[in-house]
Formats: structure tokens, sequence, C-alpha cells
């Protein structure tokens, strides 16, 4: 599993929620090794769903403060009746880059569904640094949310980047995975679907 450890000065990681948003990236090839570790364009290695730490029962999140791009603030509590997919990153970690692509393709597979794929940031440049990185990365459609604080990361006991929750339509969090994930196989998106509509 590759995944960054928090390091001096950054104090958390983040999860948030949103309205359904899809990102329009540039899909980079991925290819299996001859281990059949799935590999992300920069060499990345991407977990498969087996890595996903499940909960139950289901554990019932705390508030969870977020910024985003307009500068308003929100809790995760806002969104209670959509099921999330949380996503904790930084444009500064390597494989929360490499895992991007496939978590835009599980957002735009899962928008009829009813559950949000929402990634926010723990750049401590908060809003300005993840416009450039969508600028860069031909981001268009995902939301810029950011938690320059890294309050909510402390809450949830997170341990690096990326890190993605699972969360159900009553707010709980079901499944947690550590390190870059295949987010657009197959495995992912039925578990996604099932832990998110409990």
């Amino acid at each position: 599993m590759r995944f960054v450890t928090r390091r001096a000065g950054l104090v958390g990681l983040a999860a948030a929620a949103g309205t359904l948003a899809s990102a329009s990236l540039i899909r980079k090839p991925r290819a299996a090794d001859p281990a059949g570790a799935v590999r992300a364009a920069d060499g990345e290695e991407l977990e498969d769903m087996s890595a996903m730490k499940l909960f139950d029962p289901p554990v019932t999140l705390p508030s969870l403060p977020f910024t985003a791009a307009d500068g308003s603030r929100h809790t995760i509590a806002e969104f209670r009746g959509h099921g999330m997919v949380l996503n904790l990153w930084a444009t500064w970690c390597r494989p929360c880059v490499a895992e991007m692509p496939s978590l835009a393709r599980l957002s735009r597979a899962l928008a009829p569904d009813d559950i949000a794929v929402m990634a926010i940031s723990t750049d401590h440049g908060g809003i300005p640094a993840v416009r450039r990185f969508f600028t860069d990365h031909d981001i268009t459609a995902l939301p810029i949310l950011v938690d320059a604080d890294g309050r909510i990361g402390e809450a949830l006991n997170v341990r690096g980047i990326p890190t993605t929750l699972v969360i159900d339509r009553e707010g709980r969090e079901r499944g947690r995975l550590e390190g870059a994930a295949d987010w657009a196989s197959p495995q992912a998106l039925a578990t996604v679907r099932r832990l998110a509509r409990a």
C-alpha cells in the first residue's frame, strides 16, 4: 500500500461532502504488472477493495467542517440523505494524484445513484492551490473543497493520505481505505454502491 503519512506541520487530513459532481480528467491508461497489481500511468500501485476496512456497526461521524471554493463553510451533516465517497488528498501527494482519474470515473458512474464522490484537499495553500491544480490537470467539474486547518483529519484519526471513506445515507462511515485505489474497477463500484446505499 502506498500512501503519505502526516508530516511535521501537517496537522490532520480531511473528508467532506457536497452536491453530486464529476471530473473532466484526461484518463491515464492503467496497466497490470506481472504480479497482477493495477498501476497508474505514473507507476503508482493502486489498491483493490480488499484493502478496505469495513465497519459493522457503522461509525457515526462527528461534525466535519470544510470550505468550498467561494469561501463558504459547510459540514458533512448538511448532506445526510445522500451516499458519499469522501477522498482525503493533497496536490503534493503522488499517490493522491495517481488515483484521481479513477475517482473521476467513479463519480460519473455513481451520479445516477445519488452517491457523491467528493475530494477535499488538505493543502496549506487552500483554495488557490487546489484551483491551480485543477486548472493544470483539466479538472473542470469536481468541486474545490478544502480543510487547510487539518481539523477533519484529527477528528477522524486519519493516518495519512490518500484516505477514502464510504459514508451511507445516514452519515455513518461504512468503510475506509488507506492508499491510492483503483476506484474505476467493477469491484469498487459494487462495493461503494452496497455500502453507501445502506
